[in-house]
């Protein structure tokens, strides 16, 4: 039980409330999932919610998390998007969320996904990731602009085709 303004409201009634809540807004619920949760997912989540206005909701997870990617947080902060308040979360968490979009943006988060409750949409996003280029500092910087790019294009179609 909870008390809140002299009140007392049990587990059912919050839920209850929370639930109306989320039937009230019309954000529409979006879970972008990779392989760590360090570039692709972060990326597009960042973007959705610098680009999607009050239209979405956003979350991102991984397979098995590993810490946002110093390059991650370097490419987004030349398009003026901080990362600072970014970090890795397992897909797990989510397990009990409702979406109405999850998108894996690799193959491995596409097949190792777990369900969600509810009725919601997957789109697959398969983007090839940065983290897999060989070379000096500035060959992966380039492959991490270009994942960020593409991501940004996918993200704007996405708001253009998703917005009511």
């Amino acid at each position: 039980m909870v008390k809140k303004n002299g009140m007392v409201r049990s587990e059912a009634q919050k839920d209850e409330k929370k639930s109306e809540f989320c039937k009230t807004t019309q954000k529409k619920r979006v879970l972008f999932v990779c392989t760590g949760n360090s570039v692709r997912s972060q990326i597009a989540e960042a973007f959705l919610k610098a680009h999607g206005g009050d239209n979405f909701e956003v979350f991102s997870a991984g397979i098995t998390p590993a810490g946002i990617h110093r390059f991650t947080k370097q490419v987004m902060s030349e398009v003026g998007i901080s990362m600072e308040d970014h970090y890795s979360q397992y897909v797990g968490e989510y397990a009990e969320t409702t979406f109405d979009y999850v998108i894996p943006l690799c193959e491995v988060a596409a097949l190792s996904c777990p369900d969600f409750p509810g009725d919601y949409k997957t789109i697959n996003w398969f983007t090839d990731d940065p983290i897999r280029i060989i070379g000096d500092d500035e060959r992966k910087l380039m492959a991490f602009r270009i994942t960020r790019n593409i991501i940004e294009k996918k993200v704007l179609n996405f708001i253009e085709e998703n917005s009511t």
